[in-house]
């Protein structure tokens, strides 16, 4: 209520402001009046001066004669051009303006905000907006339920080259009959996912996962999470949320995973969270992945869904640009060597401040073995060790940096 209460006070006082001139006769300032009266004691003046001497008669009637000429056209203009208009007309034009300022308003209120409690955009606290999120969050649909209500139609055989529709119709009619072949799964999971028949896929990847048992990997729990979301067409169900939460438990820093969960929270009106975490997919991602193009083409919207102020031009370049790699080529030896020093200062800075992925910590490896500061690579190699630890393939990849910068054997 107090909102309400601001907001018409606030119309009400504007509008005021508008019609005040309108709503008070015109003074003598407004009128031209006040010419009037200056010529007048001008007059008065040249009385003044003559009887004192200051000017003889010949001057003074020169400037009355000035004077009286000047004070007829004021006299002129203000009766005649600068005269104040009928009061009443002048207050009933005002309180029209008035009306339509102030009703005016209210209209495209009522036609585009949200007046009360029903609207799309309702006035909410913090709290509230979190608390309705996480109603949303908990209320989704099942997988199944989501492939039938979001689910795209499935690409039809015929529409494929013959002898591909035929390996295909013959995967399906001989893959259920041996159900315990993993190999035959996973060719169906694959080739149902080109044909975009997603929901097939999802359950060949499952079939996939329960005879793997306890050799699955997160590639492949990322593969049937992958198949799970375009099954709904974007949609990320329960179950989808259960596989993108194993998959952050083990890596944190899953771009693929991190990427999911943002999904997830623009669903469930979180901007600000689906924000918080693409930006980190775009800075530490690597741009030639999927999940990074999804999220790069999705970011700005929830940006400003969240109020922030964003742009993707705004990211800080993860390498050297095109035009780095231009002015490289025209540089000397020497010139050359002192710029790629300094990117390799800026990504162990960027590194020691903020963290990265794997493959900047790698990069770093290899660029310090080759300006030949081998202890330093060293010395980022038992870090990355460290920090990698726990993430089996993310230590793959450093591990194979530091053999390429012979660290290693």
């Amino acid at each position: 209520m107090l909102f309400w209460i601001t907001i018409i006070a606030i119309a009400v006082l504007s509008t005021l402001a508008l019609i005040a001139p309108l709503w008070r006769p015109a003074t003598d300032e407004e009128t031209g009046h006040e010419d009037v009266a200056l010529y007048r004691d001008q007059l008065a003046e040249v009385d003044r001066d003559l009887a004192r001497g200051v000017l003889d008669e010949t001057e003074a009637a020169r400037t009355r004669t000035e004077i009286a000429r000047r004070l007829l056209s004021a006299d002129q203009a203000a009766g005649k051009v600068l005269g104040s208009g009928p009061l009443r007309l002048s207050r009933g034009s005002g309180a029209v303006m008035m009306l339509c300022t102030i009703g005016g308003a209210i209209a495209v209120y009522f036609a585009l905000g949200a007046f009360d409690s029903t609207g799309p955009y309702r006035d909410m606290s913090r709290a509230q907006r979190i608390a309705a999120g996480d109603a949303m969050r908990a209320d989704r649909m099942p997988q199944l339920e989501a492939e039938i209500a979001f689910g795209t139609e499935i690409a039809a055989l015929g529409e494929i080259p013959e002898d591909y529709a035929a390996m295909i119709a013959r995967l399906r009619e001989i893959v259920p009959q041996n159900p315990e072949q993993r190999e035959g799964w996973e060719l169906l999971a694959l080739h149902e996912a080109r044909l975009g028949n997603f929901s097939a896929a999802t359950r060949a990847q499952e079939q996939v996962l329960r005879l793997k048992g306890d050799a699955v990997t997160a590639a492949d729990r990322l593969g049937l999470l992958d198949r799970m979301v375009a099954a709904t067409n974007g949609f990320v169900s329960p179950e989808a949320e259960q596989i993108m939460l194993g998959l952050l438990d083990e890596d944190p820093r899953s771009v693929a995973a991190r990427y999911y969960a943002g999904l997830l929270y623009a669903q469930t009106d979180r901007p600000d969270m689906a924000f918080q975490l693409w930006r980190d997919v775009l800075e530490n991602g690597d741009p030639a992945s999927i999940h990074y193009s999804l999220a790069e083409s999705q970011i700005e919207a929830v940006a400003f869904a969240a109020g922030e102020e964003f742009t993707l031009e705004s990211l800080t370049p993860r390498g050297p640009s095109a035009d780095d790699i231009a002015a490289a080529a025209e540089m000397s030896a020497q010139d050359r060597s002192q710029m790629i020093a300094g990117m390799i200062e800026q990504l162990s800075t960027r590194l020691a401040d903020e963290g990265g992925p794997a493959s900047d910590w790698a990069r770093l490896i290899v660029a310090l073995s080759v300006i030949e500061e081998t202890e330093r690579a060293q010395i980022i190699w038992e870090e990355a060790r460290t920090a990698f630890a726990s993430q089996e393939a993310d230590l793959a990849t450093i591990a194979a940096a530091a053999q390429q910068a012979g660290l290693i054997e």
